[in-house]
């Protein structure tokens, strides 16, 4: 995938702490791989008066495996103005089977019928004659109305089969890609962003990936590193007068073993995440977060043994680990605005959403002493 040339958090000196891994992505925990598929159409299409401006991520751990590898998960509804499939197993079998998908509000249901497709597929060769078969993959939205035509109902199963066609691992692509496409953070253009970190339980290292589609907040919300740069940043465009209409959707997977019901604490802490960034969760936000371990694979249920063997952290030790969660998922919200671009303004729009401005922030957070630039005082 196409990394964005724009420069991320910490290249614009924003002094986010924490050690990341290669990446500063999600992927930087071994096996998963993230696909987008964008689709921008600045004219409407034959019927419609608005632009297309949508598409679908995908996210799939244990990605090299000829097989469905189910993975423990946990699952946090801080606002539940939205919606992410899958959740009631995850709460009650403490696992999902397959891809993570995040697109618009109006396209999940054919994002989840492309993608129980595609697994069909892609793992056809393992499944044996009389195997009853159950599929039922993730799959998370937030409302990109604002932007592009959601009510032509643009996504296809063409699209989300494209996302999961496209997975790769390495560098992911941030701000209007995939799902995040026409999304909207505190005013300014938003989307899909990712960040992680490393850290030590025991004498070995450990990593925690996060990617999140942002389509949150409020403009006089904006807090970066602590600094309240939506105060500094108001203007009178229509942009910046945007209530809270929108949601997050938080994926944080690790490598470090971790049981179903850890994991969900562990999703918990998106919430405070997502708070450093100034959202105090509005009512019309759907914030829901995922968190999933790639560790401890096991068979699907019905050909694994009666018994199952499970690795899982002391607790004494996850402190650090959800330091690190609130971390990446801070630090990724604000990737995602940053490698936004412009959006809307032309004669079919109901608004132009800009990308917030970086020599603007760059000035804001000197002002405070917040920047790696700034002086020491």
């Amino acid at each position: 995938m196409t990394h964005t040339a724009k420069p991320r958090a910490r290249a614009l000196g924003l002094p986010f702490t924490g050690r990341t891994g290669p990446f500063n992505a999600i992927t930087d925990v071994e096996g998963i791989t993230v696909g987008f598929r964008t689709i921008v159409e600045e004219t409407p299409r034959p019927g419609r008066k608005l632009p297309v401006r949508t598409g679908v991520t995908a996210i799939l751990p244990h990605s090299e495996s000829p097989t469905p590898v189910p993975v423990y998960a946990g699952v946090h509804r801080f606002n539940g103005n939205g919606e992410m499939t899958g959740t009631h197993w995850i709460e009650d079998g403490g696992t999902f089977l397959g891809p993570v998908m995040i697109t618009s509000t109006h396209g999940v249901g054919i994002t989840h019928h492309a993608t129980i497709r595609w697994m069909l597929e892609r793992y056809a060769s393992t499944y044996e004659v009389g195997d009853f078969l159950w599929l039922m993959p993730v799959v998370a939205e937030t409302y990109d109305g604002v932007l592009s035509d959601i009510n032509g109902m643009p996504v296809t199963e063409a699209d989300a089969r494209a996302a999961l066609e496209n997975l790769s691992s390495g560098p992911v692509a941030e701000g209007n890609c995939g799902g995040g496409t026409g999304m909207i953070a505190y005013g300014f253009k938003g989307g899909t962003g990712t960040a992680s970190r490393v850290v030590t339980v025991g004498d070995k290292d450990y990593t925690i990936g996060t990617l999140v589609q942002a389509n949150h907040g409020q403009r006089d919300w904006l807090t970066v590193c602590g600094v309240p740069v939506g105060k500094h940043l108001q203007d009178n465009t229509p942009q910046s007068q945007l209530k809270e209409r929108g949601s997050i959707i938080v994926v944080i997977a690790t490598d470090l073993p971790m049981a179903p019901h850890q994991l969900k604490r562990l999703a918990r802490r998106a919430a405070i995440g997502i708070g450093r960034n100034g959202t105090p969760g509005g009512n019309n936000s759907g914030d829901i977060f995922l968190a999933f371990s790639t560790a401890n694979p096991q068979p699907m249920a019905h050909r694994a043994p009666a018994l199952l063997a499970l690795d899982m952290v002391n607790d004494e030790h996850l402190d650090p680990v959800y330091l690190a969660a609130v971390e990446s998922v801070e630090e990724a919200v604000v990737n995602a605005m940053l490698a936004a671009k412009d959006s809307g303004g032309t004669p079919h729009d109901r608004l132009r959403v800009d990308a917030i401005r970086h020599d603007e922030l760059v000035a804001v957070m000197k002002r405070y002493g917040r920047h790696a630039d700034a002086p020491v005082t």
